[in-house]
């Protein structure tokens, strides 16, 4: 039986082959108002029954709608970035089916300046520590190759995302998933995301807790260990949780931590002009040196032997030299570390959702400048740190510098600068954890500050007590870390985009879907390299294996 003229499943129907007008244009600050449809065909006004929910705020049954709205399939209605049932979420298309038009999900209020700073946040990580250690077992040239392709590869699954989104007007990474495979594809987003994430901050708390005794140790110059609480690190990862970490993760949009985002970035630039400075105060060979000589034979087989005055000592100048291309036992280790260094793809559609103008060219655009300013700081830290210790370097490069002079004022600042980059990214990568429990376990509630505000506490205690009285865990996470990451990088990207992207635009066949077919098969293959890494590393009691995050 044919529909009435005027109603609304013909008026649906009608929907996805019109253009959205208010007057001369779209307006998301009328939500409520009245819009019409002009026909591509007709061209003849209808006035529609559906309203545009923006904000992201939804509204319940007893609301005061000037607007009558009535259900909609449920093949049609999708969730916004809050969790919140909108309708028409889809990218419509203008009357050549050409150009998408815009969102109506969410009215993103974050500037492209502030989205920069929080992607780029949320891309840098602990790993930057050592990536000199990773020159050093690759060369130079080896080195810029892999970190060159690993950006150009974390661009395009970023290109994958966005595409996807686009088609489906969806941004929630859970929620491509769902439209890819249904409630399982959006479960297994969800947990990926919040293993990895879980994972991230429990490593980045693990990294204040052992790390900031030693910092406030080396500034009250004290040889012996004290039992103190404010040199207790226990103690002071709760307080760091309660009174830094715990505040930001309650700001109720991303957006917010674009400032102390930038303050991050910045001590890592601080971190990267003294690791420069000091390529050119510790100088090589070390022939000018003196060092107490029982100290010396206790460290001599360690990886830099004695400090005194800023010298290493060195018999000749043989490792003072920088290879270009080296191959040894350690040289497949660092593949999985640089291949995970630009780990940022949960971030990427939350702040897709809150940003101002949203775009796929300008989302892109954003992860492009992101990526290129970490690529630049990577390569120059791990380029300077290399040719300042060459091929005794540590995994961790402030390390090497503390053994030089445990004492090194401008090195302890550069601990702290390091610790509080580390503290500020935790309340970033946390944001996505809260999104997709709450995609998982309340899909259609609205914004409640109780339930937001519970989840970050609840998250952050667990992680609190996983560093305190479980830190062997950190290996268990090593696994996730090596299962999850691969999956949100190459594989859901590539197969989300597969799924999606429909077969009469793009056949199987098409060079993008091949493409996209090659970068899953790409993640396969990390996930298979990384998790062999710490199994061998498991069986053999070594701890070469690592993660860029």
């Amino acid at each position: 039986m044919d529909d009435e003229p005027g109603s609304l499943s013909s008026l649906w129907r009608l929907c996805r082959h019109c253009t959205w007008v208010n007057g001369e244009g779209i307006s998301p600050s009328a939500p409520t108002q009245s819009l019409q449809i002009i026909s591509t065909e007709s061209m003849e006004p209808a006035e529609s029954e559906m309203s545009i929910l923006s904000n992201g705020k939804g509204h319940g049954l007893g609301d005061d709608i000037s607007m009558p709205m009535k259900s909609l399939p449920e093949d049609d209605q999708f969730e916004d970035g809050e969790g919140n049932v909108t309708e028409c979420e889809e990218f419509l298309p203008n009357p050549e089916g050409k150009k998408p038009m815009r969102f109506t999900d969410f009215e993103g209020k974050t500037s492209f300046g502030m989205s920069v700073f929080n992607l780029g946040n949320a891309i840098m990580g602990s790993g930057i520590l050592g990536l000199a250690y990773a020159m050093a077992n690759t060369g130079i040239l080896l080195f810029l190759f892999l970190l060159t392709a690993v950006a150009a590869l974390s661009s395009y699954s970023i290109h994958l995302l966005l595409k996807s989104s686009g088609i489906v007007g969806i941004r929630a990474y859970e929620q491509l998933g769902f439209r890819a495979f249904g409630t399982p594809g959006k479960m297994a987003a969800g947990i990926a995301i919040t293993l990895q994430n879980i994972g991230a901050m429990s490593s980045y708390l693990y990294i204040v807790k052992s790390e900031l005794p030693l910092v406030i140790h080396a500034f009250l110059k004290a040889d012996n260990p004290s039992t103190e609480w404010y040199v207790n690190g226990n103690y002071l990862v709760v307080l760091v949780s309660i009174s830094v970490i715990l505040p930001l993760a309650l700001m109720k949009q991303l957006g917010y931590l674009g400032y102390t985002s930038g303050f991050s970035l910045s001590c890592m630039v601080f971190f990267l002009i003294a690791v420069i400075y000091k390529k050119f105060q510790i100088l090589c060979p070390f022939k000018d040196y003196s060092y107490n000589g029982t100290a010396a034979e206790l460290i001599l087989n360690s990886t830099v032997a004695g400090y005194h005055n800023g010298h290493i000592p060195a018999e000749d100048g043989s490792d003072c030299a920088p290879r270009m291309f080296t191959v040894n036992s350690q040289t497949a280790y660092t593949i999985p570390i640089l291949a995970f260094a630009f780990v940022c793809h949960p971030e990427v559609l939350p702040i897709y959702t809150e940003l101002r103008k949203p775009t796929k060219r300008r989302m892109q655009h954003i992860a492009n400048i992101s990526i290129l300013i970490m690529y630049t700081m990577y390569f120059l830290a791990a380029l300077f740190g290399y040719l300042t210790f060459f091929g005794r370097v540590e995994a961790e490069l402030l390390h090497t510098y503390s053994k030089i002079d445990p004492y090194d004022t401008l090195i302890l600042c550069v601990r702290v600068a390091v610790l509080t980059a580390v503290t500020l990214t935790v309340p970033i990568v946390l944001f996505p954890v809260r999104r997709a429990i709450q995609q998982m376990l309340f899909p259609n509630k609205t914004f409640n500050w109780l339930r937001h505000t519970a989840i970050a506490i609840i998250l952050l205690t667990f992680i609190n007590m996983l560093v305190i009285f479980a830190p062997d865990i950190l290996g268990i996470f090593g696994i996730i870390g090596a299962t999850s990451a691969p999956c949100l990088i190459f594989i859901f990207p590539a197969v989300f985009y597969i799924r999606i992207v429909p077969k009469d635009e793009e056949p199987m066949n098409s060079t993008p879907k091949i493409l996209a077919a090659c970068f899953a098969g790409v993640g396969v293959l990390f996930m298979t390299m990384s998790l062999s890494f710490i199994i061998i590393d498991w069986t053999t009691g070594s701890s070469n294996a690592g993660s860029g995050h």
